[in-house]
């Protein structure tokens, strides 16, 4: 019996990177996979025949996630589409870094938009389903930043601290329902959001690392896995880095 067999999951954000990665390990434990991204692209249209060929019903959806009445509209479609919702995942995401006396107020406002409201967007929509069924499992994909913060990203730590006091939110107010929410704080994570920085960059972080190497979009997928299935039954309100130690 797989993982997940029977299940369907929601991952926003999931055409590349650590959204990719979870929707992989999500089918490859039987989960069917509705996705989201700002369009559905050749990488989009990769992404939804990569997880097809595990077998399981995969369905890519063009949605801007920090949109209100569009999350609520492409919720109702993958209800119709699936039947159910059980797994929620808030992947989106996006970066806009600079120092707090230069930065501008759309870069603020962009982050905050995308990783934050896009977060509340998915929950609000799939809320009313999960109620429903009494079971799910919602999971946001918040930031080790979000913990410790980090100089030159206070848009950044500033939505994935509010990602993870969202999720402990939700996880008391829907926990007599039967369903939970807990975030995951990824640290140093090889994808192409971090393969734009210089080898030597790299090279200083992993040093930091009590595990000394960046981890993989897989290493978090694992920790998904592990949260969206019934294996964390008596997990909720938590935040888990997935850091290699750089955070304790």
């Amino acid at each position: 019996m797989k993982l997940l067999e029977g299940k369907t999951a929601v991952v926003t954000g999931a055409a590349r990177g650590i959204g990719k990665a979870v929707a992989i390990k999500f089918a490859a434990e039987g989960a069917n996979i509705a996705f989201t991204d700002l369009t559905v692209d050749e990488t989009g249209l990769a992404t939804e025949q990569a997880l097809q060929a595990l077998g399981v019903k995969a369905k890519g959806y063009a949605s801007n996630a920090a949109n209100f009445d569009e999350a609520h509209r492409v919720v109702e479609e993958i209800a119709k589409d699936f039947g159910h919702i059980d797994i929620l995942v808030n992947n989106a995401g996006i970066t806009r870094d600079g120092l707090m006396m230069r930065m501008s107020e759309q870069q603020w406002d962009m982050v905050v938009q995308v990783n934050l409201k896009s977060a509340f967007n998915f929950i609000h929509a799939v809320t009313p389903v999960m109620m429903r069924q009494k079971s799910g499992s919602i999971i946001n994909m918040a930031s080790v930043v979000g913990i410790s913060g980090n100089a030159g990203q206070a848009n950044y730590s500033a939505s994935k601290a509010g990602m993870i006091g969202l999720a402990k939110s939700v996880a008391k107010e829907l926990g007599s329902r039967g369903i939970r929410a807990n975030a995951i704080a990824p640290g140093f994570i090889i994808t192409d959001m971090t393969a734009a920085l210089s080898d030597e960059l790299r090279a200083e972080w992993a040093k930091q690392i009590p595990l000394r190497r960046g981890g993989t979009p897989e290493d978090v997928a694992n920790v998904a896995a592990f949260l969206a299935s019934d294996l964390s039954s008596y997990v909720t309100g938590q935040v888990i880095p997935v850091c290699g130690g750089m955070n304790m």
